[in-house]
């Protein structure tokens, strides 16, 4: 397969560079493609058509079980939406490396005024731009979560947006 849609190639979509260093196999089913190419029609093209066509950076999509475990994702009973199980998609957007650039605030304030999601949240960083954009899509029911993380009490924790 050389795409998941126009502007995300295979490569982008699977790549890890976790996965690379300890050789853990990152290799999406038959059902975890068809949800990638959900959340890349329904999100992903139209929020880079709607940012004006300009590049935005995939820092993470697709997460095979032992990768998602290897990286301290959620497991359990609803596990990380980037394993793209079920009929959901997850991927995280950081666009603070590209010069000619919608900002991660323009990233997360465009999904969140103009397209559907299941997950949005502002991740880490500052009030002026977060540190990148957790974004995802239930082809069942999207719940529109928007949500902020920080650091607190040695761990991870969210709060409404």
């Amino acid at each position: 397969m050389e795409r998941i849609s126009e502007h995300i190639s295979w490569k982008e979509a699977t790549f890890s560079p976790i996965a690379q260093r300890y050789g853990v196999k990152n290799e999406p089913s038959i059902n975890a493609i068809n949800n990638m190419k959900m959340i890349a029609e329904k999100v992903f093209e139209p929020l880079r058509k709607g940012l004006g066509d300009r590049p935005i950076h995939i820092s993470s999509f697709y997460r095979s079980k032992d990768l998602n475990d290897l990286v301290g994702g959620v497991s359990g009973l609803r596990p990380s939406q980037h394993m793209c199980t079920d009929t959901e998609a997850a991927m995280d957007l950081d666009n603070d490396s590209i010069e000619l650039k919608p900002t991660n605030k323009e990233i997360f304030n465009y999904i969140k005024d103009n397209l559907e999601f299941d997950q949005l949240i502002w991740e880490f960083g500052d009030n002026e731009n977060p540190d990148w954009v957790h974004v995802s899509y239930s082809g069942i029911k999207n719940r529109k979560q928007i949500l902020r993380s920080f650091y607190r009490y040695g761990g991870v924790r969210y709060e409404k947006y």
